[in-house]
């Protein structure tokens, strides 16, 4: 029988109460990660929905932000949602002057490019590699990416209220995944599934 994989979320500010109960609904165990200490034996981490700049600041606080950057630059699955995709984004357009960011996908993205807390959406996207049809998908203060480089694929897009074009709001790069919107504040859980298997593969 294989060990049951270990996934930790950043629990530094932001949904991590909802990310803990959609990881343990796929069956895996679940693990807050507020210090270096709680890094170890993780076989994949969730950066969660919140305030970007808040939780860059604190993992600097709680000496964070260098262990968890190494353990992601030797392969460490992650999936950020939302705040989660600004930090693991190699560049941030709009950003505070002193943010810093985890760099594990080399993607840009514009913080709170969907607009205000009041101009927050809901819709149904299509993302590449997610079975059952559409997803629904909730954008509050939302990112999205402006580019990416070699190498990252494109799982979704979706036109923005009020715009034309279509912007991108899902990204994979190997084992670090990224949307711009957040399954955890749903009962959908076909995310968080594949953020799992994404685990499971690189167990």
């Amino acid at each position: 029988m294989s060990r049951t994989p270990v996934v930790g979320v950043l629990a530094l500010q932001g949904d991590v109460r909802e990310h803990l109960r959609a990881l343990t609904a796929c069956g895996v165990d679940v693990r807050p990660v507020r210090r270096p200490a709680e890094l170890a034996g993780l076989d994949g981490i969730v950066l969660p929905g919140g305030e970007s700049t808040t939780i860059d600041k604190l993992s600097r606080i709680f000496g964070l932000r260098d262990p968890l950057r190494a353990a992601l630059d030797a392969g460490l699955p992650a999936y950020g949602s939302c705040a989660g995709m600004i930090l693991l984004a190699k560049r941030v357009l709009d950003g505070t002057e002193d943010q810093q960011t985890f760099g594990a996908l080399d993607i840009t993205v514009r913080r709170n490019a969907f607009g205000r807390q009041v101009e927050s959406f809901e819709t149904d996207v299509d993302l590449d590699g997610v079975a059952g049809g559409p997803v629904h998908a909730v954008f509050i203060r939302a990112p999205w990416v402006e580019s990416i480089d070699d190498g990252v694929q494109v799982l979704g897009a979706v036109v923005p209220p009020g715009l034309r074009e279509s912007k991108i709001i899902a990204v994979r790069h190997e084992n670090v995944l990224a949307t711009s919107f957040h399954p955890e504040v749903t009962d959908e859980l076909r995310i968080h599934r594949y953020f799992v298997d994404l685990v499971r593969a690189a167990s």
